[in-house]
């Protein structure tokens, strides 16, 4: 059976208020999900455990932003020679 989202908020008030805050923050993952655009079938399957969220105060715009992680053994390209232009020799 699925829930609508008032019923999710009822239960997470709830789980707030007997202290379960990562009952509450589960449940709250879920109503996002669901206001995002997922049915409430893909909203309970999610796992919402690795989600962090952005941290307000860091200094200069867009620093909010997460830095992306490189896959495991991923290597950045050569850097080009400053000492050529770029082109051929005739």
């Amino acid at each position: 059976m699925s829930k609508t989202i008032a019923d999710l908020q009822q239960d997470m008030e709830a789980a707030a208020a007997a202290l379960d805050f990562e009952e509450a923050r589960r449940i709250r993952d879920r109503i996002n999900l669901m206001r995002g655009g997922a049915d409430a079938a893909e909203a309970a399957r999610a796992d919402t455990s690795g989600l962090v969220r952005q941290q307000p105060g860091a200094m200069g715009l867009g620093t909010s932003r997460q830095r992306p992680v490189p896959p495991p053994g991923w290597k950045p390209p050569p850097k080009p020679d400053l000492k050529t232009s770029g082109k051929k020799r005739k």
